[in-house]
């Protein structure tokens, strides 16, 4: 048994593919394994992954047809033999210090898992840059060092970024939670992320920039196409995960309004060639809601503004007519935020 079993999907990724491979092989903690899955590529990744194994006995590569990353994560989980689990995407860089640090802290406090923060990077501007998403901020002032559960953190659950990469975990949990990556869909972290909150006890957020996120176009969730549609699935196996550990109730508010904001952030990022099939989509779960038996508790918890895109995407026929309908909505709202920007000095 290893220490620690790096797993990395690799889909096209021959431009990143070898730094990221590196930055794994470098790390001050020796006693890993990299269990590469090739998922299909068609350039030079499996040669180049083959490459590395055939120098570094720590590398071990597996190849298959295309069935995205999820299911390239869930088979390489099969193979992992360590005491912890790290998923590294193919693209992006981890501090060569982080697996030891990780490793000594999650053993020192018998942890199911360590949260830690990630910073980005924008290749075409060569600019380094922190998102809320990935700082964590109010995590890490919950946190102030201490061990907890996800039963402790309240509605700070959803300020936890869902990304695997931002995560070590124990990887005996791992397979005791039965915990699996959505497959065939971009967004499959998220159901993977919910079962391991809702069966962890000891959780940990480490308060460092240990990970590099690199920003491009090529990235499967930053694409923008056709695959976007998938979030519509993946929230709704979210709140089926919410139900199944009695999370539902109490997140309930939550929820319904999450389920539209979610889903119109990535109509909003879609290309516009695929905005029409991504809003058909859309609709049609939305009017599912329409006559179930709690449509009203539904109505009743979402705000303004996600009453509107709900209201006008099952009113709308196109999407001409639903960009227009939320122009106004959105424009009146920016105009409200303005106004209470502008009294907020005057307020006693």
């Amino acid at each position: 048994m290893v220490k620690v079993s790096v797993v990395m999907p690799v889909y096209n990724g021959e431009d990143y593919l070898a730094e990221s491979i590196e930055c794994i092989l470098n790390q001050t903690l020796d006693d890993l394994e990299l269990i590469c899955v090739d998922d299909g590529s068609a350039d030079s990744s499996l040669e180049i992954l083959n490459g590395f194994a055939a120098k570094d006995k720590r590398v071990r590569v597996y190849h298959q047809e295309n069935r995205g990353g999820g299911a390239a994560r869930n088979r390489a989980l099969e193979y992992a033999t360590g005491e912890y689990v790290y998923f590294m995407d193919a693209d992006d860089l981890l501090k060569d210090c982080a697996l030891e640090k990780l490793y000594d802290l999650c053993s020192d406090k018998n942890l199911d898992f360590t949260i830690f923060k990630a910073i980005n990077y924008d290749e075409d501007t060569d600019r380094y840059y922190e998102t809320p998403d990935y700082s964590m901020a109010k995590i890490a002032e919950f946190a102030k060092g201490k061990v907890f559960s996800f039963e402790d953190l309240g509605d700070l659950i959803f300020n936890i970024t869902v990304t695997p990469w931002s995560k070590f975990y124990n990887l005996d949990f791992v397979k005791k939670s039965g915990a699996q990556f959505a497959e065939g869909l971009i967004f499959h972290d998220n159901v993977f992320f919910w079962e391991m909150l809702f069966n962890s006890k000891r959780i940990y957020f480490l308060d460092e920039f240990l990970y590099t996120r690199r920003r491009h176009s090529a990235s499967s969730t930053g694409a923008g196409d056709k695959r976007y549609a998938n979030i519509i699935t993946i929230i709704n196996r979210n709140v089926e995960i919410f139900i199944r550990y009695n999370q539902f109730e109490k997140f309930k508010d939550i929820l319904y309004n999450k389920k539209v904001t979610w889903v119109f952030m990535r109509y909003e990022n879609i290309q516009e060639k695929y905005k029409q099939f991504f809003f058909d989509e859309m609709k049609r779960d939305f009017l599912k809601m329409v006559g179930h038996e709690r449509h009203d508790e539904f109505i009743g918890a979402l705000d303004s503004t996600n009453s509107a895109i709900y209201q006008y995407c099952i009113s709308s026929d196109d999407i001409e007519e639903f960009d227009l309908k939320i122009e106004k909505v959105m424009k009146k709202n920016k105009i409200k935020n303005k106004v209470k920007r502008i009294m907020k000095p005057f307020k006693k």
